[in-house]
């Protein structure tokens, strides 16, 4: 594996394992937990040691599977990323969600615990101070942001004492400065230069869009025969040749977890990085 560092003392995975879809989306599906909890240790076993999370994913129940999959493990090699929702930024509700996540991945601790989205109806300041107070009672070993504007990741810095390590962003070929939803704007023009000349971790998830990188598509095809390479790990090879930026793309199939660290440990030439990074790609709500 291949890192990149958080800190002078902490490194983290350029591929790490997203979780959005195991147990669940909006909703709690336990339908196939065994499964879940097995790919989490299959993905684990193969090499993953950075599972990004959430409270929002399967309504909890994916925090769930994860603890059930790491509980016998070695906690110390493991780097459990979890998010506070935005309707949970009040003070007492970012606790109270940590505590929430602590318990349903029976963990005594969170590596990076990251606020989920912006809420401008609850003062930043607010989140904040509970987020330092996380850290204070190292029940969260560092803080950081999803989803955040430069200003806003500028307003939160302004009121933590403790470094803002990472921000999470829907970013790939296919969305490069505009997340198509609008969720996320001016990544590549604002965001992602601010989080490299500050020393901030940029987390792009949707590495592939969801399959829709995997499409037809001129460039990637010449290139995935070029290296021999799958049109998924062209992108995400592409992803994390650039400074401060690792991806978590998530699967619980062996053969597609496998592809997915086969991303890594080769270099596309500096000309094709450069013809990709010029390169539109169609938007998937096209």
């Amino acid at each position: 594996m291949i890192y990149k560092a958080l800190t002078d003392d902490f490194k983290i995975p350029v591929i790490g394992l997203g979780t959005w879809g195991i147990g669940g989306f909006m909703e709690t599906d336990s339908s196939k937990d065994e499964e879940a909890v097995q790919a989490i240790k299959d993905a684990i076993e193969l090499g993953y040691s950075h599972i990004d999370t959430a409270e929002l994913y399967g309504a909890g129940h994916t925090e769930e599977l994860i603890g059930n999959a790491i509980k016998d493990l070695d906690r110390s090699k493991l780097i459990i990323t979890s998010k506070v929702f935005k309707t949970n930024l009040k003070y007492d509700d970012v606790i109270a969600s940590c505590k929430k996540s602590l318990e349903k991945l029976q963990t005594d601790f969170i590596d990076i615990y990251l606020i989920h989205a912006p809420n401008p109806e609850i003062l930043l300041e607010e989140t904040m101070r509970a987020m330092d107070y996380l850290v204070e009672q190292k029940l969260v070993k560092f803080i950081g942001v999803s989803n955040f504007s430069v200003e806003q990741m500028q307003e939160a810095q302004k009121y933590s004492k403790n470094r803002i390590v990472a921000n999470q962003i829907p970013y790939n070929l296919a969305t490069k400065d505009k997340d198509y939803r609008g969720s996320c704007i001016n990544m590549e023009s604002e965001i992602i230069p601010y989080c490299q000349e500050n020393d901030i971790i940029v987390i792009a998830y949707r590495p592939i869009e969801r399959g829709f990188l995997l499409k037809p598509n001129s460039l990637l095809d010449d290139l995935s025969r070029k290296y021999g390479k799958t049109k998924a790990q062209i992108a995400i090879n592409w992803l994390v040749s650039k400074k401060n930026i690792i991806t978590i793309p998530k699967s619980t199939s062996p053969d597609h977890l496998k592809e997915n660290l086969g991303a890594i440990g080769w270099d596309l030439s500096d000309e094709d990085i450069k013809l990709l990074d010029e390169t539109e790609f169609e938007s998937p709500n096209n």
